[in-house]
């Protein structure tokens, strides 16, 4: 993505009234995540992600939202603390684009993060090491 264009995209959030760095809400969240292209040393800014839950009984993916890493690589606020329930997530992460949009090819063409919330009242962060070849995933703080 290009900086004109991230530069659209967060004024566009901005208009929506999505949180930014440093809003409260933004802090508040319980579940973020960070994304930092290992290739480039850089945060990976303007990678689109998909957040979804498994609904019972029937076991399917429901989407819970689309969000857009910001220009520190960063989607805070992807739940709020009234959104989040105990059960299993997934963080699909489209990197195939993201590569794309950047002239190379990569390996993945997506990366998803399965995890299990236990307690609604804990914080959860959630950060990806990507580049074109590999990526490494972990529980942040």
């Amino acid at each position: 993505m290009s900086s004109r264009t991230a530069q659209r995209l967060l004024t566009l959030q901005r208009h929506l009234g999505w949180p930014q760095a440093g809003d409260m809400a933004m802090e508040s969240s319980p579940l973020t995540t960070h994304v930092l292209d290992t290739a480039s040393g850089l945060p990976a800014q303007g990678l689109c992600l998909r957040l979804s839950r498994l609904e019972a009984p029937d076991q399917r993916w429901m989407e819970l939202r689309t969000s857009y890493t910001n220009l520190d690589g960063r989607c805070p606020g992807l739940l709020t603390p009234g959104q989040i329930k105990p059960g299993t997530y997934k963080l699909s992460f489209d990197t195939e684009r993201y590569w794309k949009e950047r002239g190379q090819e990569s390996f993945y063409p997506y990366v998803e993060v399965v995890f299990t919330i236990a307690k609604e009242t804990q914080k959860f962060h959630v950060p990806l090491l990507l580049s074109p070849w590999s990526y490494t995933t972990y529980r942040g703080s």
